[in-house]
Order: structure tokens, then C-alpha cells, then sequence
């Protein structure tokens, strides 16, 4: 078995997607002609995004992201320059949670929020 998507339910999929475009970095793959559900270009492992109508109609009920409080994972977005991707992240509408530092271990590390709600971490490679 092996890692295939993440999924993260949001309001809308394409004004989404286009904060992910413009804040990460990221190139769109896939969007339904509904706009329902789409997916960016991350390599192997896709990040997708699907509409509450969607996620409404799988018959479960859910807990919805705010953006007052902060969920209990993240998304881990790995860059060469982190200062400058945390910066950009900044500058196209994604709130700050912590600054870039280095960790005891050597990593630097950032957070931030979507326009969702989740938590983005911003982070250097681990060599």
C-alpha cells in the first residue's frame, strides 16, 4: 500500500486552487467541470481538494475547518528557500502562524494558514 492523495474539504474548489497556484507555487492538474473536486500537480502523492457539496453526499458527517482554530495535522510544503516561500505564501493571502527558524536538528521551518484554514508547514529539506 502507498500514499496516494490528500484530500481537504474546503467551501469553494477553484478560488482554492488558485490561492494554492498563487501562495505555493503549485500548478493545477484537474478540475472537475463542476468544480467539485480538483487536484494540483505535488509529484506522486496528489493534494486535492473537494467541495462540502461533494463531501456532503458521501453519507458521514464531518467536522469543517475554520480558520479560528488550527487542525490537528498539517500539510508539508518542502522548499530550498523557506524565508522567501513563507514570504510569498504571506503576500498572496496566507496567514502567518510562525515565522521561518532553524530547529535543533538543522531544519528551518514555517508555518502558515490557507484560505481554509489549514495548516501549512513551510519547511527546508531533511539531508
Amino acid at each position: 500500500m502507498k500514499l496516494g492523495y490528500n484530500l481537504l474539504y474546503v467551501n469553494d474548489v477553484p478560488t482554492t486552487m488558485d490561492f494554492y497556484e498563487k501562495a505555493f507555487g503549485l500548478k493545477k492538474g484537474f478540475l472537475h467541470a463542476e468544480g467539485d473536486y480538483g487536484e494540483m500537480i505535488t509529484g506522486e502523492t496528489k493534494l486535492g481538494f473537494v467541495s462540502h457539496k461533494l463531501a456532503g453526499s458521501h453519507g458521514f458527517s464531518y467536522r469543517k475547518q475554520t480558520t479560528s482554530e488550527l487542525p490537528s495535522f498539517e500539510i508539508g510544503f518542502v522548499s530550498v528557500n523557506v524565508e522567501e516561500a513563507f514570504n510569498k505564501a504571506i503576500e498572496n493571502g496566507a496567514t502567518s502562524v510562525k515565522g521561518p527558524e532553524v530547529k535543533p536538528w538543522g531544519q528551518v521551518v514555517s508555518y502558515v494558514q490557507d484560505n481554509n484554514g489549514f495548516l501549512i508547514e513551510i519547511c527546508s529539506p531533511m539531508n
